[in-house]
Parts: C-alpha cells; structure tokens; sequence
C-alpha cells in the first residue's frame, strides 16, 4: 500500500495557490483514478483506491503546511507502511521553474516547511518526494507572499501539463522505476516539450 500525500493549506482562501500544489496534484489523480479523497481521518482528507493495480491512499494534510507531518505520520502508522519505500509526497519548489518537477529519495527539506516538519516526524528524510516548480519569487517580493498567491492564466497552463508528469512519474514510481522516473522527469520544462 502506497501513501501519496500533497502538500497544501486547507480552507478556500489557500485554493489554487502556488503552495496547493500538492493539493493539485491529489485531486488530479483523484479525478483520473476514480478515488474519493473525502475521507476525514488522521488530521487529513483521505482517499483509498488503486492505481493502474496498486492500492494507494491519496492524503491531503488539513492541519496546514507547517505542520503536515503530523497527518503524514498517523497515516503511515495506521496502515502500517514504510516511509521509506511507501511514501510520496508531492509540494511546491521556488527553486524549480514552473511546471519543471523534480523528484528525489531523500534529501533535507531545502527551506520547506512543510518537508522540514515531515523530516522531523519521521526522524529521517528517506522518502520519495516529487517536487513541483512554483517558480522563483520576484525580487522585493515576501516569500511566504508569493507561494500564497494564485498562478497567473499562462502558469496554471503550464501547471496543467506538468500535473499530468506527475501521474507519469506516479506510475513509475509505483512500479518501483525510481530511477526511471528520475531519469525521464527531471529535466527543465523546455527539455521535455
């Protein structure tokens, strides 16, 4: 069984921001796999099902960014399952262009607090992660400003794309091609057109 948790803030006001991408990213799988992620349990919306034969449970944190971990981690100990090789978390990366994903076994938390807070919950940073590019933050602009604000029309095309990679990438890793996944989806956008 795979857990699959994107990042994101809940209520409205946090919909469709650079932060939610995570969120974004669940209820596109949601969407495409036929799987309920309304769920309330574990301090999150979850949602059980399969992906192309594997059992999932897609996991959107509602206890905001900052804390995600601690949903993360009563999930992981509910159903039971390895951090390390049954875990995915999909966020947001300022350091990535738009669209462009990026994904890793493990790693630090790279200033995300959401990931620094798993990292602290799971006592290790051992699992797979796939980074989505929100892009770089304008010069003067606040950083927590920027990831709370919304894509612009032309970003959320470029988003719309990259949410399908992600189901790609998902696949690949589900199968256990890790590295496939890594080799074939992490590159710069302009690589992969």
């Amino acid at each position: 069984m795979y857990i699959i948790a994107g990042l994101g803030n809940p209520t409205k006001e946090y919909e469709n921001t650079r932060h939610n991408i995570g969120f974004m990213a669940i209820d596109a799988l949601a969407e495409k796999y036929s799987i309920s992620v309304m769920s309330c349990k574990h301090k999150a919306l979850i949602g059980k099902g399969t992906i192309n034969g594997n059992k999932v449970v897609l996991v959107k944190p509602l206890t905001y960014m900052n804390l995600s971990g601690e949903a993360i981690r009563a999930v992981i100990d509910y159903y039971k399952a390895d951090a390390e090789s049954e875990l995915i978390v999909i966020y947001d990366d300022v350091s990535l262009d738009v669209g462009q994903l990026r994904i890793r076994k493990k790693g630090s938390a790279g200033g995300h607090n959401g990931i620094k807070n798993i990292i602290a919950q799971l006592g290790h940073d051992t699992f797979l992660r796939i980074k989505i590019g929100v892009g770089e933050k304008p010069k003067g602009y606040d950083l927590a400003d920027y990831v709370l604000g919304h894509f612009s029309k032309e970003e959320l095309v470029v988003m719309k794309d990259s949410l399908e990679k992600v189901d790609g990438a998902i696949n690949l890793m589900l199968a256990g091609e890790v590295d496939r996944a890594m080799n074939d989806y992490n590159k710069k956008s302009s690589e992969t057109t």
